[in-house]
């Protein structure tokens, strides 16, 4: 087995995509009232789930797709030309403008951070030359990597019937493209500033993420929300040794929802420990 199949089948197992040996164990559900579904897990092992397989809208944590696309695509460094379908986006928005240029990391930084759907569709038509050719991209990689409850029909998450995705695959997706450090860093950041091929036009970005800055060890890694979708949420965040990521899909009150979560899931979490050896 190849490295990569080797660790496609081991998060599979993980994240509870493939039965374990004697049957996937049940997983609690201590936050009935939390979100429509959710994923929490620690270091990697699933601690609680709600309704994990269930095929909702995802709004813009349908990102980590395009963004995991861009990033295998590479020529972070290249220069993008804005196409004037990708200024006519619709929601959380840069403000490009028709024919502006820019690299296409400082795309990739709005589009994660502010969740900025014309840098999205800009990225989309550089990488696949249109939006068509890149959602047959996304659901080819989804098919790879197992995530057999999502569907994609746009690369930035707006409503449609057949846009779907559940909490364990988002959380599966979650952990592939956090393998990526460049991408790892950048969902961490509080503020960046950005600019445009000729340094002429400065964008100043917020991470839309209000847990980076304020909960303790927050790290990432993305916000959404749609009238469909409802507010949702991936969370990570690491203390005392421990990871935990949360993914959570239409949590009216996304903030505290995972603020309480997070707290029970590093207070139950006992300590790693660094081994000692004897002298």
């Amino acid at each position: 087995m190849s490295p990569a199949r080797f660790f496609v089948v081991a998060v599979m197992c993980q994240l509870g995509l493939l039965p374990a040996t004697g049957g996937a164990l049940p997983l609690s559900d201590p936050f009935p009232q939390a979100a429509d579904a959710y994923w929490l897990s620690v270091d990697g092992a699933p601690r609680w789930a709600r309704h994990p397989g269930q095929s909702l809208p995802p709004a813009s944590l349908t990102k980590l797709m395009t963004a995991l696309l861009v990033l295998e695509h590479g020529q972070l460094q290249q220069v993008v030309r804005v196409s004037a379908s990708a200024t006519r986006e619709s929601g959380s928005r840069l403000g490009l403008r028709p024919g502006e240029k820019m690299r296409a990391a400082e795309l990739l930084a709005a589009m994660a951070l502010k969740s900025a759907n014309d840098a999205c569709h800009a990225l989309a038509e550089q990488v696949a030359t249109s939006e068509q050719n890149f959602v047959a991209l996304m659901n080819r990689r989804a098919l790879a990597l197992g995530l057999h409850d999502t569907h994609f029909t746009n690369a930035c998450g707006h409503d449609h019937p057949q846009h779907r995705s559940s909490a364990r695959d988002l959380a599966t997706l979650a952990e592939f493209v956090l393998r990526r450090p460049e991408f790892a860093r950048l969902v961490a950041q509080v503020e960046i500033v950005l600019y445009d091929a000729s340094a002429t036009r400065r964008y100043a970005i917020t991470n839309s993420n209000e847990l980076v800055g304020r909960y303790p060890g927050a790290i990432g890694v993305k916000t959404g929300y749609t009238r469909q979708a409802g507010k949702c949420l991936i969370a990570l965040a690491k203390r005392d040794n421990r990871r935990v990521l949360l993914v959570l899909l239409n949590a009216p009150d996304r903030w505290w929802t995972a603020s309480t979560m997070l707290d029970r899931a590093f207070a139950e979490a006992a300590p790693v420990q660094a081994s000692r050896h004897a002298p």
